[in-house]
């Protein structure tokens, strides 16, 4: 098919606002999937995406697509996540097309994320279609959606379509506009360049790369080099999606699909890589992705420790499929050897790890998340610090600077109040607040990413009753009064516990490990110390009472001297045992603790 008659688009939103339900009526419509292929949320091809209800990778699905006009068109759609740490996703495939499909919720109107989304469209200069979602439901405000539209996105009223991609109502008003208004791919001259945007790891095939051709086309048997890193492979097949792969003899500019050559190993191939001729070689890359940088770090630890080289492995082929996954790897007293992670943020965190649970049947643990802190030593030096372990003595520390973020956050008019003193409690400093209508607000402030890690998200749902919605950017670094809290057990520092915090939640972050630490650690012939600690100052306590043998047993009348005399003696044993003893730590400990964080 001419490039003239190909469109890529992609359609990004809010989470939940109906994008894969969306792109499933827009394949069932062109007759992509057949009646027996039929399944609700089609291209949510994990068990973890369709149970939560969420996309978390982006899946690409080439359609065919007669127009009123009489010709036909091949559509190239990019499915997209919603939630703000998939993030990096969206940007991936932003790039990869000319067109956006805007889906916004008649119900639940313009969310933060949306914002976010519509910046980032902008930005790669993309052709915007607003889609007013859900137009079915009892408590649609259609007009009020358009309104927000034209205030806060600002884009025209006129250009939205109305739709209910449930009900199937506009899906061919949608895919009229997507030919119409979408320009079409245009390619410079005939050097092959390809972005690669995407790869999985197949274990009979090798990587298989998801490409989008800018220039020039990419045929079976001709010899390829990737640009990054300057090496030769051969390509063996190439395809599109429809949404499961399908072989095509080539693939022209403007075409998006995948294509599989010699490539083993995973390291091999990068993200944003530039796909060009080995024997006619492009002068320069295609302008990539951004280089990504984790928000969020934590330890991943196999159970059983001989299983580190099974995990080393997963995470190489989990990282291909997801470039935004970083590691590294490391040992803990306690745990053993396993991998410092970086990720963009909390749920990302939790996907990972639950992804090499199922898909790579890994008994893991996690460390409690911690952010990267910049630490000015007295002599001028600045050390990034992703672990607490690794902080230097606070003699030599001048200043610690935190990340912080720019959040944007979105209630209801009745819980201003709630969110700026939530926002207060996590050390936050509220902007401005904006008027979105008569029933929302947006509140912009400043905080401490290390405060938003856990469970802000969840409580800005607690408090708006599910109505409230977030987005964040990094916003630099700023200096905090921020302190070591290390956890001691019988006077020994425990690696594992230990976490930078700032002084005035140290102590009731101390007494609560503190607490837990007492349930979990076994009893010992003698009382064990639980401290925690900042520097050489304790300032919480816990004791595990010893186990005592009742030595006075044997006594049977007499004086009660004997009996003193025993005591005495035992006293004087536990005295000697404690100073000699060691605490083992048993490591369920650890993993209960672990949990509780």
């Amino acid at each position: 098919m001419s490039i003239d008659r190909t469109r890529n688009f992609c359609i990004i939103a809010h989470i939940d606002h109906g994008k894969t339900t969306l792109s499933d009526r827009l394949m069932e419509s062109t007759n992509t999937i057949s009646d027996r292929e039929k399944e609700d949320q089609l291209l949510d091809s994990m068990d973890l995406e369709r149970e939560r209800g969420i996309t978390i990778k982006a899946h690409p699905v080439a359609m065919k697509y007669p127009a009123r006009d009489g010709h036909a068109y091949r559509l190239n759609l990019l499915d997209t996540p919603g939630h703000v740490d998939f993030a990096y996703e969206v940007s991936r495939s932003l790039a990869a097309c000319e067109g956006a499909l805007l889906i916004v919720d008649a119900a639940q109107g313009v969310e933060a994320q949306t914002v976010a989304n519509v910046h980032l469209a902008n930005k790669q200069k993309l052709t915007i279609i607003p889609v007013i979602n859900k137009i079915d439901l009892p408590n649609a405000d259609v007009e009020g959606v358009k309104k927000q539209l034209e205030d806060i996105l600002a884009i025209s009223a006129d250009e939205a379509i109305c739709c209910s991609a449930k009900a199937g109502i506009g899906i061919t008003d949608i895919l009229e506009a997507i030919v119409k208004r979408v320009p079409p791919p245009r390619a410079q001259d005939e050097t092959l360049r390809a972005l690669v945007f995407d790869s999985v790891f197949d274990g009979y095939r090798g990587v298989v790369g998801y490409l989008r051709v800018m220039s020039g086309s990419v045929i079976p048997g001709e010899a390829v080099k990737l640009m990054s890193t300057n090496k030769n492979y051969e390509i063996k097949e190439v395809g599109v999606f429809t949404p499961k792969m399908f072989q095509q003899p080539r693939l022209n500019a403007g075409d998006v699909g995948y294509f599989i050559a010699n490539i083993k190993t995973t390291a091999e191939i990068k993200i944003g890589d530039t796909l060009t001729d080995a024997r006619r070689p492009a002068a320069e890359q295609l302008p990539g992705f951004q280089e990504v940088h984790p928000m969020v770090y934590s330890g991943i630890y196999p159970i059983n420790t001989a299983d580190f080289e099974h995990l080393k492995a997963a995470m190489g082929k989990l990282q291909l499929n997801d470039a935004a996954f970083l590691f590294q790897s490391e040992s803990s007293v306690a745990l053993g050897f396993g991998f410092r992670c970086g990720f963009l943020g909390l749920l990302h965190m939790e996907i990972i790890q639950e992804r090499l649970r199922r898909e790579y049947g890994m008994d893991i643990i996690a460390t409690y998340p911690s952010v990267i802190y910049e630490v000015l030593k007295t002599n001028g030096e600045v050390l990034e610090v992703d672990n607490p372990a690794n902080l230097p003595d606070m003699s030599v520390i001048e200043e610690i600077r935190e990340p912080v973020v720019k959040c944007f956050v979105m209630v209801p008019n009745e819980n201003i109040g709630d969110m700026m003193q939530l926002m207060m409690e996590k050390r936050g400093t509220v902007e401005h607040t904006e008027s979105l209508d008569t029933k929302r607000v947006m509140i912009t402030a400043q905080l401490p990413l290390n405060e938003i890690l856990v469970d802000f998200h969840d409580k800005i749902k607690t408090l708006t009753r599910g109505y409230g919605s977030m987005d964040y950017e990094p916003s630099g670094y700023c200096a905090a009064d921020l302190v070591k809290l290390e956890m001691l057990v019988n006077g020994d520092p425990i690696d594992a516990f230990s976490s930078i915090v700032h002084r005035e939640k140290a102590e009731s972050r101390g007494r609560a490990l503190a607490t837990k630490l007492k349930d979990v650690i076994p009893t010992q012939l003698y009382q064990v110390a639980i401290q925690a600690a900042i520097g050489g100052k304790i300032v919480a306590r816990e004791s595990v009472s010893a186990l005592r043998k009742n030595v006075t047993a044997k006594c049977y009348g007499g004086d009660i001297t004997r009996k003193r005399k025993l005591l005495e003696k035992q006293k004087e044993g536990k005295k000697r045992m404690k100073s000699f003893g060691t605490v083992n730590i048993p490591q369920e400990a650890f993993i209960e603790v672990l949990k509780t964080n």
